[in-house]
């Protein structure tokens, strides 16, 4: 178990120096002192589940670069794809085997991929999604659901970030809350809001709006609340209704993709998506993101006088490419047991975590299931919605627990809005110290 952590001086002085040059000493509020307090624990290194910090103190790693690092930190196989790509040549810009290679295995692993075109972000992922949809129905609304995040594109970012219950207005009129300044009122017209994981909500705005959409986006599970798995038969409904209305299902695997299936939850739950978008897991630490879908859809790439337009200096960047066929191997060796291995650990974890809040008596959900899921200080069963959240998650405790737990040597964000990740690289052994280190942080809380 890695030593208690209580030296922080030289992360400090990192950071006040980065204030000078970077906003807010970062290059992304998430890692700055808006989530962590005084300020942020400045990483160096990292070796599977472990990282160590400028003063040299070691973690276990639960933050996992936000999921992406699907292995864990400097898996062998994925150092020496590297070291091979950078020898060779890192990037053409041109037409490479590479690119085939990762395409070649994307499209045999997700059952909805008939083509697939490679972004450079999830962001620009779910950007050009919502273009192809609007290129093909020739529609241009937008249903978008509350408390859902697809990257910082303009139309996405409406009500994405938590608000106190009485802002957010009535479920069938839910208040617009923009999550960005310098985004023109215009853009929201074509934007209708959903609340989430509500049927006779969903039906109601279908039957209202339906015919007017370009598109419908979802996360399989919502994850810019924590981890919000959907109620039984919502996904399978809300893709009923899209068809039936002439709307493309776009569904947003960025954060989920070859973490719970080697298709995603898509092949978990049967889904059939017209599009779909994937990142983070997928580069295995590397910036990358896929459209995927129906080839008719996707073809409107290809070039004409009426296309849609998607350019890209590092569109199938040949290092990323390599490490996106070495990364998805991995995943699909021996029968897939590396994803079968982080949903027991994950399983375990959340069964640990929830007997630790019961033996101190303190009122919580460990919600989600395997490799991803999130504590919420609640006196609620379960934490269903947008909603359920803004109203009833203590997300101020939750951020004084796991700051206490970065002090014993775990490494987490202090967000309740993000969740706790399982790599390949995790072991029995680490699940043991999170265990340990929660149940001795309980006794704090209390």
């Amino acid at each position: 178990m890695p030593a208690i952590t209580r030296r922080r001086s030289h992360s400090q002085e990192w950071y006040e120096r980065a204030q000078k040059y970077l906003i807010e000493g970062v290059n992304s509020p998430s890692r700055g002192s808006a989530v962590y307090a005084p300020g942020p624990i400045v990483l160096e290194r990292g070796q599977g589940s472990q990282v160590w910090d400028l003063d040299g103190n070691q973690y276990t790693d639960f933050m996992m670069s936000f999921g992406a690092l699907i292995h864990g930190h400097a898996h062998p196989a994925i150092v020496e794809t590297v070291y091979q790509a950078m020898a060779e040549g890192s990037h053409f810009a041109a037409a490479t085997p590479a690119e085939l290679e990762a395409a070649e295995r994307f499209c045999r692993m997700v059952p909805s991929a008939e083509a697939v075109r490679f972004t450079n972000s999830g962001t620009e992922a779910t950007m050009l999604a919502l273009r192809l949809a609007r290129g093909f129905t020739g529609r241009n609304k937008l249903l978008k659901f509350e408390g859902h995040y697809h990257g910082w594109y303009d139309p996405y970012l409406l009500n994405a970030h938590g608000h106190p219950p009485q802002q957010l207005g009535p479920p069938e009129n839910p208040a617009r809350m923009p999550d960005s300044l310098g985004i023109p009122a215009s853009t929201f017209a074509e934007v209708v809001v959903a609340p989430w994981n509500d049927v006779s909500e969903l039906e109601r705005v279908m039957q209202k709006r339906g015919d007017e959409l370009a598109a419908v986006i979802t996360e399989p599970i919502m994850a810019n609340m924590g981890c919000i798995p959907p109620r039984e038969g919502y996904l399978q409904r809300l893709q009923e209704l899209a068809q039936k209305h002439g709307a493309l299902l776009i569904l947003d695997e960025v954060v989920t993709g070859f973490r719970y299936a080697p298709g995603g939850m898509q092949q978990l739950w049967g889904l059939k998506p017209d599009l779909s978008t994937f990142g983070k897991a997928m580069g295995a630490g590397f910036p990358v993101g896929a459209v995927t879908g129906r080839r008719k859809i996707l073809e409107q790439m290809r070039w004409s006088e009426d296309m849609v337009l998607h350019y890209g200096t590092f569109n199938g960047h040949r290092l990323t490419m390599k490490v996106i066929a070495a990364n998805l191997d991995l995943l699909a060796d021996q029968g897939n047991a590396a994803l079968r291995k982080i949903r027991n650990l994950g399983d375990m974890a959340i069964s640990g975590l929830r007997d630790a809040f019961a033996r101190h008596k303190i009122k919580s959900v460990v919600q989600g299931f395997g490799p991803m899921f999130q504590i919420y200080f609640t006196g609620r069963e379960a934490i269903h919605d947008y909603r359920d959240y803004c109203a009833h998650v203590d997300a101020a405790r939750y951020s004084r627990f796991v700051h206490l737990l970065l002090g014993e040597g775990i490494y987490m964000t202090p967000s309740n809005g993000l969740h706790w990740i399982i790599s390949t690289a995790h072991s029995e052994a680490d699940i043991q110290a999170l265990v340990r280190a929660a149940d001795k942080v309980c006794a704090r809380l209390t």
